[in-house]
């Protein structure tokens, strides 16, 4: 299948897994708890791949060889405490803005994070210049977001601060996406850079319900019987990672996100259509908004984005 297509499916579970997470965290009461149960599945899920997949194994031995070596930092290990941190905005803000105005507000801040580490080359395929188109891709975005919320800047139902923090979201989103692709260019297998990210992503919300507990800020409540759906947001996370990791060694992280925006927009619209989250309704500044990203995207240049083959010589 074209690396393409398997961005805008993961662009897809992108959404799935923010309405799933949501609806857990609402149901619960308590967004930690719903990361720490998110992340926790995806954990047990991985960890059982891999006592059945040899590969996964060589991976780690092939990352452990790479940082002895110093060619990976160690710091960069610890991808997946960005992707704890995302799943953590994630469960508290969808249930206050709906899935498709907190898929618009994160693609802003992963369009934009993604000019800046594909500048830097954080994703070990080399660095690419910011160029007018990319930065049009951006700016085009976040107008878009704005224009989403017009209509429901002055609602009850919609915090300006979580719009802002979908963005943040997104930035983290598009660093994570960066270091794996790091990782995984050293591992050489994209379970071992999932298995490597649920246990840095467990471990860091694991520390902080710990620490909310200590507080008196959190008290764990017992898990709701159902939908199953609200448990999925894990296996997704199993997914996902594995599939970005790799395509985005070779599309770059801007690419990436460009062709991953079209299945987020659609999936997450479609999802507020069949499956709302309460108090949450489609209206014509948000379709005008989702239509402005995708258009944003497009002008901002996804052909010249692509990576280029290198020449043949005869």
């Amino acid at each position: 299948m074209r690396l393409d297509l398997l961005a805008a499916l993961s662009g897809v579970m992108i959404a799935l897994q923010a309405r799933a997470n949501g609806e857990l965290s609402q149901r619960l009461n308590n967004s930690l708890e719903a990361a720490l149960v998110s992340f926790g599945s995806g954990l047990v899920i991985i960890s059982i791949i891999a006592v059945f997949n040899p590969a996964i194994k060589t991976g780690i031995n092939n990352l452990r060889n790479a940082v002895n070596h110093g060619e990976i930092a160690r710091w960069k290990l610890l991808a997946g405490a960005l992707g704890g941190s995302f799943v953590a905005v994630q469960t508290q803000i969808v249930p206050l803005i709906g899935v498709a105005i907190y898929a618009v507000s994160s693609i802003a801040g992963q369009t934009a994070t993604s000019l800046v580490v594909d500048r830097i080359g954080f994703t070990g395929g080399g660095k690419k210049a910011i160029t007018p188109r990319r930065i049009m891709a951006a700016v085009l975005t976040m107008i878009a977001v704005l224009v989403s919320v017009l209509d429901r800047i002055d609602a009850a139902n919609l915090s300006i601060i979580a719009v802002v923090a979908g963005g943040i979201a997104g930035s983290l989103i598009g660093v994570q996406r960066a270091l794996n692709g790091q990782i995984n260019e050293h591992s050489h297998q994209s379970f071992t850079t999932s298995l490597l990210n649920f246990i840095t992503g467990t471990s860091l919300l694991l520390i902080l319900i710990l620490i909310g507990i200590a507080t008196q800020r959190i008290n764990l409540v017992p898990l709701p019987s159902g939908p199953w759906w609200i448990y999925s947001g894990g296996v997704i996370g199993v997914i996902y990672i594995a599939f970005t990791s790799t395509i985005v060694q070779h599309l770059g992280v801007l690419t990436f996100t460009l062709f991953s925006v079209g299945g987020q927009l659609v999936g997450s619209l479609v999802i507020d259509l069949v499956s709302p989250t309460a108090g949450v309704q489609v209206s014509a500044y948000l379709v005008t908004g989702i239509v402005m990203t995708y258009a944003g995207v497009i002008a901002g240049g996804v052909s010249s984005s692509r990576v280029r083959k290198p020449a043949r010589h005869k």
